[in-house]
């Protein structure tokens, strides 16, 4: 038997039920990201959009992660996750498939793109708290960074083949419409959710526990373990500059670079190689160098690459910019693998919805700010200038972690050290006391 054969046979894709929920991921995750070069062009190109209305765009994406996130994690931990996964996406693809309908008909406003961006960003708030609040039900805890590995492939392949598909689509029938495949996505994702087996039992209530409540003990559980504290001030900070990109990037290589829809998408996927080569990488990596110390190690080498997005205006263009990216998102894939997997595995069953909802909000809740930060400065300065301002704010990203016990630290502890506990003492190479994978 090959070593490749051995991994899959002994690894979670031996179980069905996985391979449908990857199979979700991969149907979801390519739609999205056509969706992700097609919807900020149907505003750029079709609806003549300013870079401040593309920022509040991209800021309406992800307006509910700072709105509802953390009250949802309250109301996923009551409910049932695979039949609320499955209503997220039939959501997500009604909402998509009115942008095309609207556009043959004629009537396509950007009040329309606001309200379908809110819309579906509501849904995948729910969707995404509850997809990492299951996966622990349907893995057991030695799989979970071999899981959350396959899931990052996924994405990661999405976001090399995705932005590609969406800019040659938009270049061949034009924006509005190579959105219907973010529809059909999340209809096939739907699909494939519906097919899986295993039980999971309906969440017994607390007597007399209110919502407030239950929100409360999520976020003293987070806020009550350094290291997720820091993990969580480190990720937000880097999802404000990510947003900040985001908003300013399709300006950016449409109007200073001067490319064609279809560059756009390939220089979109030759970035997102490095995302793909991240998830491959990323258990080996944890396992060489230790679990605690890639977290700040990939977010401390590949952050000073966000500097070539700006200076690809004066050299090198695209190529330059598709290498920064690709750089930076390889360090952001290998950082997720082991952050998600370490929190997974250190919270009770009970609390996974509120742990991981509490992060979203902590974590995600910059998402729009940056979006708007970005808008505002590409409108005001220009989107160069707010590139240049992206690039100093991932350099920054890895200090918190640099500032925390993570730095003395090889390996995450199966139990985090409860405040002001020592950890200095944990010496390189030394494994923490319980199952890690």
């Amino acid at each position: 038997m090959s070593v490749t054969s051995r991994a899959v046979s002994s690894g979670p894709l031996r179980m069905r039920d996985f391979r449908l929920l990857l199979a979700g991921a991969a149907a979801g995750q390519l739609g999205a990201h056509v969706t992700l070069v097609a919807l900020p062009l149907v505003a750029v190109l079709v609806l003549e959009a300013t870079a401040l209305e593309v920022g509040l765009l991209t800021a309406a994406e992800t307006a509910a992660f700072l709105v509802i996130g953390l009250p949802a994690g309250a109301w996923v931990d009551r409910m049932r996750k695979l039949p609320l996964m499955v209503r997220a996406d039939v959501v997500r693809a009604v909402a998509m498939a009115s942008v095309p309908a609207a556009a043959l008909g004629g009537v396509l406003t950007m009040a329309q793109l606001y309200v379908v961006a809110l819309v579906t960003g509501v849904a995948t708030v729910f969707f995404d708290v509850a997809h990492q609040s299951f996966l622990p039900h349907l893995l057991p805890r030695d799989m979970l960074v071999k899981g959350n590995g396959a899931l990052e492939t996924v994405r990661s392949s999405a976001q090399v083949t995705g932005p590609g598909i969406g800019g040659g689509l938009v270049q061949l029938v034009g924006a509005h419409l190579a959105v219907v495949v973010d529809a059909a996505g999340y209809a096939l994702s739907a699909l494939f959710l519906r097919g899986i087996r295993k039980e999971e039992p309906l969440p017994e209530p607390a007597p007399g526990r209110s919502l407030r409540a239950d929100v409360a003990e999520g976020l003293r559980f987070v806020l009550g373990q350094p290291l997720l504290r820091v993990i969580a001030a480190s990720t937000g900070l880097g999802n404000f500059f990510t947003a900040l990109l985001m908003a300013t990037q399709t300006v950016f290589l449409v109007r200073v670079l001067g490319l064609e829809p279809g560059a756009v998408g390939l220089v979109l996927s030759a970035a997102a190689v490095g995302g793909l080569a991240g998830a491959l990488a990323a258990g080996a990596l944890a396992a060489k160098l230790g679990q605690a110390r890639i977290i700040w190690l990939s977010a401390l080498v590949t952050g000073p690459f966000a500097l070539l997005w700006p200076v690809s205006q004066r050299v090198g263009g695209a190529v330059v910019f598709a290498l920064g990216s690709g750089v930076v998102f390889f360090g952001a894939v290998v950082y997720n693998v082991a952050q998600v997997s370490f929190r997974q595995a250190l919270c009770p069953p009970a609390l996974l919805g509120r742990m991981n909802a509490t992060l979203r909000f902590l974590m995600w809740g910059t998402l729009p700010l940056g979006a708007l930060a970005g808008g505002a400065l590409a409108d005001r300065l220009g989107a160069g200038a707010a590139l240049w301002c992206c690039a100093a704010g991932f350099l920054a990203v890895p200090l918190p972690l640099l500032l925390s016990p993570l730095l003395r630290m090889r390996d995450l502890p199966a139990e985090p050290p409860a405040a002001g506990e020592q950890t200095a003492g944990q010496q390189p190479g030394q494994q923490p006391a319980g199952p890690r994978s």
